[in-house]
């Protein structure tokens, strides 16, 4: 089956679930970040016992909406304990272009504040009982791969962070050296948003702080390739690109084969 027949069939299963029988199970966590009111996603498969790693799951710039959930699912599935954490709040959640860059700019102003509100996120995922909080990755989408970029950049204690189409933000003077882990970045080559001279920056930066960083760049690939909604948001460099999807995600298999 395809990446995007499975993804469709576990946000079938486990978003509507409301059985006792299926394996991967999910239950709100509502959280602060001082006075915003957080609603994040824990998922798990009850089959397994015991502690196992977790996964920190940060969505695109529309909220935390079901995509991010199914991601969440779908590593749970593999038997990983996966948090899809909330970024905005309040149940924010849009499919319009400029609520989401409002959204998104507003979190992304202030620096600090943003890296706080993943790391509230972090430390609900750490608290999970059945999370192994020695075993620790991080993935992000867009928006979201910009947010995990800062998690690594802060010193989260992460053994791994997987930037899917992310923006792939600069450190801030000699702060890459803080990076715990490895980095994984799946990019689109005909991102248009990414100009080269951006990832051949950041490409740079990871170097100079001697970080292990494997980069694939797909070619023909544009932003949102992992999304098979990505066309549906009336943007032309949105679109979802089957081959670089599967090929993303098994790079993403391989590095939690390693560090895991």
């Amino acid at each position: 089956m395809k990446l995007v027949g499975i993804f469709a069939a576990v946000i079938g299963s486990v978003l509507t679930f409301s059985g006792a029988f299926a394996a991967v199970q999910s239950e709100p966590v509502s959280y602060q970040d001082g006075d915003i009111q957080l609603t994040g996603h824990i998922f798990w498969d009850d089959s397994i016992e015991g502690k196992r790693p977790g996964v920190l799951v940060v969505h695109e710039w529309w909220g935390l909406n079901d995509y991010a959930k199914g991601r969440a699912a779908m590593l749970a599935e593999m038997g990983y304990v996966a948090f899809a954490l909330d970024m905005y709040g309040d149940d924010k959640v849009t499919t319009h272009p400029q609520q989401a860059q409002e959204w998104s700019s507003a979190t992304t102003a202030n620096l600090d504040a943003w890296r706080q509100r993943a790391m509230k996120g972090l430390e609900q995922l750490s608290a999970n009982s059945l999370t192994d909080t020695n075993r620790l990755a991080a993935v992000g989408y867009c928006f979201g791969g910009a947010t995990v970029m800062q998690l690594a950049y802060a010193g989260a204690d992460l053994k791994g962070v997987v930037s899917f189409h992310g923006s792939l933000p600069l450190p801030n003077g000699d702060e890459a050296v803080k990076i715990k882990g490895k980095v994984l970045v799946e990019h689109g080559n005909d991102d248009a948003f990414m100009p080269p001279e951006r990832v051949e920056a950041f490409k740079a930066a990871m170097g100079d702080a001697g970080i292990e960083l494997t980069f694939h760049g797909h070619d023909g690939a544009r932003h949102a390739f992992t999304n098979p909604d990505a066309g549906s948001f009336g943007i032309e460099n949105l679109k979802y690109d089957t081959a670089a999807d599967e090929a993303s995600w098994k790079s993403m298999q391989m590095l939690f084969g390693e560090i895991f």
